[in-house]
């Protein structure tokens, strides 16, 4: 299985989130978490979200009826967490979502916002299946929500998208692509008036038919796939997938 050890890692990046990337991560939010939240909440009363951050989709899940608890890496994400209005009350186990475990079992366990990614090589990503397998009630599902690898078309695999450009400030997202370890080195920049600020970034591309393999490796099959939360159909137009798998009869 592939590792990604040959890979240089960005100068200065923190897999764990810094306390300023904590201090600005709910800055720009995506704008569809109420979708986000309706389409989780359709899979039961209790849930376990991987990677659960700074609650942006945890605490919205809880007003709705669910009950969440979460698995962090990052003490400073949680640290957010916990000053939102609820955030204090979610029980949160502090580890690698990869192999941490909370001793319940849940309806629904969780994965969006592309965080599989964070897990950098196909080891730990299948690792991160099986935990989630071992969390699941017989009748529970695993969502994974994971955009779609942008780098096939590209002709090179260093490249500079622009994502915003103000009178005051642009946004930039400078990559650089290992086809060999399928890494991809990101940092968003972000220069306007107050200064230069960057946002560096590391993951494991994938497509959905690799995590599927590792759904069967960990004992989970998919039952349906959406090209969005509103149920959209996943085509090849699409940007992202989200996939629902279950326990393997």
């Amino acid at each position: 299985m592939a590792t990604g050890s040959s890979v240089g890692v960005v100068k200065g990046f923190d897999p764990s989130f810094s306390p300023a990337a904590a201090k600005t991560y709910d800055d720009e939010p995506r704008g569809d978490e109420a979708e986000t939240v309706r389409f989780l909440a359709a899979f039961g009363t209790n849930a376990l979200e991987f990677a659960i951050g700074t609650g942006r989709v945890a605490l919205p899940l809880v007003e709705s009826g669910v009950a969440v608890d979460g698995i962090e890496l990052s003490p400073h994400m949680v640290a957010r967490l916990r000053e939102k209005p609820g955030g204090a009350d979610v029980d949160v186990t502090m580890g690698d979502m990869s192999q941490a475990g909370t001793g319940r079992t849940y309806d629904l366990v969780y994965l969006v916002y592309n965080t599989i990614t964070n897990l950098l090589t196909q080891d730990d990503q299948v690792r991160c299946f099986e935990n989630a397998a071992r969390h699941l009630t017989p009748d529970g599902v695993f969502v994974v929500e994971c955009g779609l690898p942008s780098w096939v078309a590209r002709p090179r695999h260093n490249y500079v998208d622009v994502e915003a450009v103000e009178v005051d400030h642009v946004r930039l997202d400078v990559n650089r692509y290992d086809p060999a370890t399928q890494i991809l080195d990101e940092n968003h920049v972000h220069i306007g008036e107050d200064g230069i600020r960057f946002g560096p970034i590391k993951t494991r591309q994938a497509y959905p038919s690799e995590f599927d393999l590792m759904a069967r490796i960990a004992g989970l099959r998919l039952r349906e796939r959406h090209g969005g939360w509103n149920g959209e159909p996943f085509t090849a137009d699409s940007k992202r997938h989200v996939s629902v798998y279950e326990i393997r009869s």
